[in-house]
């Protein structure tokens, strides 16, 4: 495993990990193919190490493992057995946090207090939320049926599932999979990201380490070809996706052909709505950061701000001002609130969207170009732009870094009609003094999430997903376990 290490202003990587294995049975097992995945660290611009770019042969064993597990000891097992090795899993990840924060710190570019809070802590969350709602899951009921007979309802694992994960917050996401799969009884084959593979064998590692049964958990590296392959593989029973809407559609294409179940958490260009009488000193803090965590690169993210006309100056200034104020440089600097975006294309895809909105006529009250005070790295400056419309390009695009829209609204039913006039409904919020009048305002946003005065896009103990374009299904909360279970009726003589 390699070591990271601050060096200068910029993070170094000590050692290469040039990894040579996939995790398949329980065990570090050499892959067959060749071909490889280059990884390099967004701040530095250095590959810091490599990975198995996974073919037909290295996704057929880990499937054939995974059902392998399946149908075997893993079936006796208890629902108490599974939540009992699932609060383990949790354990065996906290642990290792700092191991997994430093590696997902060199990976994606995430800051390091957010790595060890938001990647790790904020999974381990999750998994203990899952093992609270596990001991309490009616994974059995029993119904009169409509003829006066006993009917047994039961809840089965839906099978040998794959979970595909994103780069941003790659082992968040990940817990939001395997939670459910270990409590229902299912396995899966998880697929790293290719911009954040290293890393994988950690997971695998602390599965082994909860004593979960060889194949259950299995992971793999690999690109699109590989990605598609293990999608398409007769024996997956379902697919849980998170990343774009583009490549959602094509794993929904996918499973509908073969009629395969699938859950898709896609993307999102979530809107906050700032009333006219909120507190702007009780809540900046929190509404900066409800569009610039993780540099930007979150689904859920906050990036257009609807602000009222007739305080539209003060606000968008006071936005501005805020923005202007976060640390942004080496991630490995712990007083650094943004980082770089995670790799070359990204920053060359953002900068084309802060060139869009200027185009357009949007105008910057802070940043609004690509970071040029630093040598290497993928960074931008924090952006705000002003004068922006719901109908440009930078209002209706997901961005995917550290760029917010500032939308002047007339109405109350103009700013939820601006919110609602999108292709997505993953997030948003309301800002205000008055709660009862958010809850109305909320319940009219269709989108999955609302949250009033708060940063936060999701609840761990709530269900998690988006209207429209944003996905199909749910994550988080007892309804997370819902699509990794078939539901059996058992009709009993009467």
């Amino acid at each position: 495993m390699a070591i990271w290490a601050p060096h200068g202003t910029l993070a170094i990587v000590a050692t290469m990990d040039e990894q040579t294995t996939i995790f398949i049975d329980n065990e570090h097992v050499t892959a067959e193919t060749a071909d490889r995945i280059q990884v390099i660290n967004p701040a530095t611009e250095e590959i810091i190490g490599s990975a198995p770019d996974c073919g037909p042969a290295d996704i057929d064993a880990a499937v054939a493992s995974s059902v392998a597990a399946f149908n075997g000891e893993w079936r006796t097992w208890t629902p108490d057995d599974r939540v009992e090795a699932l609060s383990r899993f949790s354990q065996a990840i906290q642990a290792r946090t700092q191991e997994f924060a430093d590696v997902i710190t060199a990976e994606v570019g995430t800051p390091t207090t957010q790595s060890m809070m938001m990647q790790v802590f904020a999974s381990t969350m999750v998994l203990d939320q899952y093992v609270n709602i596990g001991k309490n899951y009616a994974w059995q009921e029993q119904r009169q049926g409509s003829l006066g007979q006993k009917v047994l309802i039961n809840r089965q694992p839906v099978g040998v599932c794959a979970g595909i994960v994103p780069w941003n917050v790659p082992l968040f996401i990940a817990a939001m999979k395997l939670g459910p799969v270990i409590a229902t009884g299912s396995t899966m084959i998880l697929k790293t990201a290719p911009e954040t593979p290293l890393h994988g064998r950690l997971i695998g590692e602390c599965a082994k380490e909860a004593g979960i049964p060889a194949g259950v958990i299995n992971v793999v590296s690999a690109d699109r070809t590989g990605s598609e392959y293990l999608v398409r593989h007769p024996n997956i029973d379902k697919v849980s996706f998170t990343g774009s809407a583009l490549t959602g559609s094509i794993v929904a294409g996918i499973c509908g052909e073969q009629i395969k179940r699938c859950t898709l958490e896609l993307g999102g260009k979530s809107a906050a709505i700032v009333l006219d009488d909120v507190d702007l000193d009780a809540v900046m803090g929190d509404l900066v950061m409800s569009g610039m965590l993780n540099t930007g690169q979150a689904c859920g993210a906050q990036t257009r701000i609807l602000v009222p006309r007739t305080r539209y100056d003060e606000i968008t200034e006071a936005l501005g001002a805020a923005v202007s104020a976060l640390p942004y440089g080496d991630p490995t600097d712990p007083e650094m609130v943004l980082g770089p975006l995670v790799a070359k294309r990204q920053h060359e895809k953002v900068g084309g969207y802060l060139q869009a909105g200027k185009d357009a006529g949007a105008v910057a009250v802070t940043g609004g170009n690509l970071a040029s005070q630093f040598e290497k790295g993928y960074f931008v400056e924090p952006t705000v732009f002003r004068d922006v419309t719901n109908d440009m390009t930078i209002a209706r695009e997901e961005i995917f870094g550290p760029v917010l829209s500032c939308i002047a609204y007339d109405t109350v039913e103009d700013a939820i009609r601006i919110s609602n006039d999108s292709d997505y409904g993953l997030s948003g919020s309301v800002w205000t003094t008055d709660l009862d009048r958010a809850a109305d305002i909320a319940g009219q946003i269709r989108t999955g999430v609302v949250a009033v005065n708060s940063a936060a896009i999701l609840d761990m103990a709530s269900p998690f997903g988006g209207f429209k374009k944003s996905g199909i299904g749910r994550e988080l909360g007892p309804e997370g376990f819902g699509p990794f279970t078939e539901i059996q009726s058992v009709l009993l003589p009467a």
